[in-house]
């Protein structure tokens, strides 16, 4: 299903680094994220809210130009 929050996502596996872009145009790295929680994004039937139960306010994160 289409997020109304969520543009887009990737995640790199050697850095374990999630990239998110909002469809506010903002984009985020999250870092540090192991890959069964970015497995778990990838599946969930709502991206906005994993998102926000597992990843928002669990990483460290860096904004992106």
């Amino acid at each position: 299903m289409p997020s109304t929050v969520i543009r887009a996502f990737s995640y790199d596996p050697a850095e374990h680094r999630l990239d998110v872009e909002f469809v506010t145009g903002k984009r985020y790295s999250y870092h540090d994220v192991p890959e069964p929680v970015a497995q778990g994004m990838r599946e969930a039937f709502s991206k906005g809210s994993y998102f926000n139960r597992r990843i928002r306010d669990h990483f460290a994160f860096t904004k992106r130009r």
